[in-house]
């Protein structure tokens, strides 16, 4: 197996920010950006539509790199990704920016995907484990870090943020530089011929993939609505949700001690449960500070349960079918950020998403205790 420099390590990790920086660079000035491109009235799916386009594109994304290779794969997605990121800036008008928005998720999922199979062909064992652990907590800290850029930037100019997706670019050029081209499976691992695909064993990964991001992103999207409410300002908002992704940093970090210690599947429980009570303590709380023990659950949530999916996942697919799975892990992740967002319609407003988005994380204590007693992984 080749081996990865710490500066690739570094590298590959500063690609997974990628992921969440798609959407969250623009937040920030998101109404003057959308106003000044001319649909102010699809702001919020300026926001969501890579999603969607990650959706859409990753079963693709995922053949190609089993197909043609993680590395050149990845080079070709961060390219797409800098130059679909800042076309946006220039293109006025719902149908340019709809179609724009959408190449932007489908570059994001082929980036998303190759780069943790790079990862998956690097290391394996307790050191995967750890570096996807590492990967979530890159995840994490690169949304707090894009949105305070983003915010900066927002404020000299509104299409200063859309310059952020060349930071993309410069990843192609740090992959170029220091991660090897052709790295080779891994001594403890080799292609059993005579096993299929694993797609029913990894039914119970993805969808704790894709409610364990309904679960956090209803948060995330009603939580500034509860907070306004209240007559708490924007900044207070910012450094609440800024607070529960450094959590989520810290929740990471433990991940691997805590999954090898219980057991995967139940740490997928214990994830679910901090969801749970969150979620129960965001309907009932009365002010600001009571929030801040939901928010700490919220960040264990998301730290316990999206570093684990991604390395079950590898763990789970056979090599040859391991862009394919990260593909499809990736659509569920994806899926579960854009299904947050029809949580808002439900009647009742905030207190009827918090209480869904509960129910919702209940279902799936129940499922993944069942899935765990079934499945030693």
């Amino acid at each position: 197996m080749s081996s990865l420099k710490p500066t690739g390590a570094f590298t590959l990790l500063a690609v997974s920010c990628l992921t969440i920086m798609v959407g969250c660079v623009i937040v920030p000035g998101l109404s003057e950006i959308a106003a000044q491109l001319g649909v102010a009235h699809l702001a919020s799916w300026l926001v969501t539509l890579p999603s969607l386009g990650v959706v859409l594109a990753g079963l693709l994304a995922g053949r190609a790199i089993d197909r043609w290779g993680a590395y050149p794969l990845l080079l070709i997605g961060l390219f797409c990704y800098g130059l679909f990121g800042v076309l946006g800036a220039w293109l006025p008008g719902a149908l340019p920016q709809i179609l724009d928005r959408l190449l932007l998720g489908c570059a994001t999922a082929i980036v998303m995907a190759a780069g943790t199979s790079l990862i998956a062909r690097f290391y394996s064992g307790d050191a995967r484990l750890k570096m996807m652990a590492r990967q979530g907590m890159s995840i994490e800290l690169g949304g707090v870090l894009f949105l305070f850029i983003g915010g900066i930037l927002a404020s000299i100019s509104w299409r200063w943020p859309f310059g952020l997706y060349l930071f993309a670019w410069l990843m192609l050029l740090m992959v170029l530089i220091t991660v090897p081209r052709a790295p080779q499976l891994a001594a403890s691992e080799s292609v059993d011929e005579k096993v299929g695909n694993s797609d029913r064993a990894l039914r119970p990964v993805l969808l704790a993939a894709l409610c364990s991001m309904m679960c956090f992103f209803t948060a995330v999207i009603m939580l500034p609505q509860r907070f306004a409410v209240m007559g708490i300002n924007a900044a207070h908002i910012g450094y609440f949700l800024s607070f529960v992704s450094l959590v989520a940093v810290l929740a990471a970090a433990i991940m691997p001690d805590v999954s090898q210690r219980f057991g995967s599947y139940p740490t997928l429980v214990m994830a679910f449960i901090c969801y749970l009570l969150a979620h129960l303590e965001f309907v009932a709380a009365p002010n600001m500070v009571l929030f801040i023990p939901g928010g700490i659950l919220l960040g264990m949530g998301f730290g316990l349960s999206i570093p684990l999916v991604n390395h079950l996942t590898v763990e789970i697919s056979q090599p040859q079918e391991r862009g394919r799975q990260l593909a499809r892990l990736s659509m569920a992740i994806f899926s579960g950020q854009f299904l947050a967002a029809f949580m808002a319609y439900l009647p009742g407003g905030f207190v009827s998403a918090f209480a869904a988005a509960a129910l919702l994380a209940a279902v799936n204590v129940f499922a993944m205790g069942k899935v765990g007693r079934s499945v030693t992984v």
